[in-house]
């Protein structure tokens, strides 16, 4: 039997990405300001100690995971159900991206 299920299309992949890099792009934004007072600026002294930039590391992703595990879940009840199929993929690249956001946090 052929599958009746309705795919979305190339058009909906482009809207989806843009949604992606809106929301990864908002999010850093959020969450650069929400840890600003964290972590030591100057990465490179005498006396550097990794506990506070570990406690900004640690809070950034803990943070990012919660605000994609609630866009997930907010984008799951509110989205066709033709679209869904495109909620763990982007969820899985932006559990991804969050390590990725943690070189631009401390530069």
């Amino acid at each position: 039997m052929a599958d009746l299920r309705e795919k979305s299309g190339p058009l909906a992949l482009l809207v989806g990405l843009a949604g992606f890099i809106a929301f990864e792009v908002g999010a850093f934004y959020l969450l650069s300001f929400a840890t600003a007072g964290l972590g030591e600026t100057n990465q490179y002294q005498a006396h550097n100690t990794i506990v506070s930039n570990w406690v900004k590391t640690v809070t950034f992703l803990v943070l990012h995971l919660a605000l994609v595990l609630a866009a997930v879940l907010v984008l799951s009840n509110r989205l066709p159900r033709r679209y869904r199929g495109q909620l763990v993929g982007w969820l899985l690249l932006s559990l991804l991206v969050g390590f990725g956001l943690l070189i631009p946090l401390f530069y």
